[in-house]
């Protein structure tokens, strides 16, 4: 066997941090060199989400969805502990330890620094990333910590039924804003896009593929043809998405530093919060995983789709939410080698 199937690990995702930092320097120096690029594909978008980023975290997402043994899907309810770990931690500790942290933060320990009105706008970004647990790039994450799949899947999905009822109120709560439009269309779509579409497709893929070839061709085989697809996805991913962001980037490198302070230390807090819990209960490792990921990561596409919707396109506010997609990665394949690193200390799924 190869050294790289022994480890359990690809070529790509052993040096993923290397190609996640050379693609974001890529995708700002398109969009700040090329603008035309960043320009040409923000024609292909629809209720504020950008079409071929939706076509990558599909691919993303796809070979995940395939590894799903849907009759599996039945047996969560018997370890329903996973999901109130997943359910406490994103709608009643993330939101508001997100506000309390950034607040701090942005009016206290950068107040000398930050202006008191724009301040308040980078804690609007800040709280929209809060009350936004993560829809498309956790099935990623889960897949490098070698998450079950099917759990990661009822846990995203019920998450983005929560999201339905409790982001607009949450939000303005924390904001004290009344009149909040809500771009309803783009929740909705994303939710279809990211999770029904490639859920769909790979339940078929596996029904037709066994039926007609066997499964352990479709599980020994079939699967492995996918095997750096997630990975290359994530890569062109960040291109574009830096592509889109890269002129905003370079214009406020200080501010870009400060925002990132919080949100930084509020993506570890939360992470700890829910797999320092799964440890407490004794949950197995395949489940704790994708619930400090869930947690930890954002649905950054509704952030930044609502920022821009009540603030406005050049605000503080949509600044602090690209800011979150800036930090997510790096940030997130630290706590993926933080979680794969400390297996040993979680029970063996059964």
């Amino acid at each position: 066997m190869k050294k790289e199937q022994v480890e359990g690990i690809g070529f790509f995702e052993k040096y993923l941090s290397i190609w996640v930092l050379i693609c974001m320097v890529i995708g700002v120096l398109v969009g700040v060199y090329l603008p035309g690029i960043p320009k040409l594909l923000s024609r292909f978008e629809y209720a504020n989400v950008s079409v071929p980023v939706a076509i990558l975290i599909w691919l993303m997402i796809y070979p995940m969805m395939l590894k799903i043994d849907f009759e599996s899907i039945k047996q969560v309810g018997q370890n329903p502990r996973g999901l109130i770990v997943t359910w406490v931690t994103n709608w009643l500790i993330k939101p508001f330890t997100m506000y309390g942290i950034a607040a701090f933060f942005l009016y206290v320990v950068f107040g000398n620094i930050i202006p008191a009105d724009m301040a308040k706008e980078y804690l609007a970004g800040a709280v929209l990333l809060g009350a936004a647990p993560c829809t498309a790039m956790v099935f990623v994450w889960s897949n490098l910590t070698k998450g079950n799949p099917a759990y990661t899947l009822v846990q995203v999905a019920t998450n983005d039924l929560i999201i339905l009822a409790a982001f607009v109120p949450i939000v303005a709560f924390l904001l004290g804003i009344n009149d909040i439009t809500i771009p309803w269309n783009t929740l909705f779509l994303s939710v279809v896009l990211f999770v029904v579409i490639p859920l769909t497709a790979g339940w078929m893929s596996r029904r037709i593929i066994t039926k007609n070839r066997g499964l352990d061709y479709f599980e020994n085989t079939f699967i492995g043809k996918f095997n750096n697809v997630t990975v290359i996805g994530l890569l062109l991913t960040l291109i574009i998405i830096f592509s889109f962001q890269g002129k905003t980037i370079v214009d406020n490198p200080i501010n870009i530093l400060l925002i990132a302070v919080p949100l930084t230390i509020q993506t570890f807090l939360v992470f700890f919060i829910a797999y320092g819990w799964s440890k407490l209960w004794k949950l197995p490792h395949d489940v704790a995983a994708p619930a400090g990921m869930i947690g930890a990561s954002n649905f950054f596409e509704l952030a930044v789709a609502v920022a821009i919707s009540l603030f406005g396109l050049q605000s503080g506010a949509t600044l602090a939410t690209v800011v979150g997609v800036l930090t997510e990665v790096p940030v997130m394949l630290t706590l993926v080698k933080i979680a794969n690193n400390t297996k040993k200390y979680f029970p063996e799924a059964k």
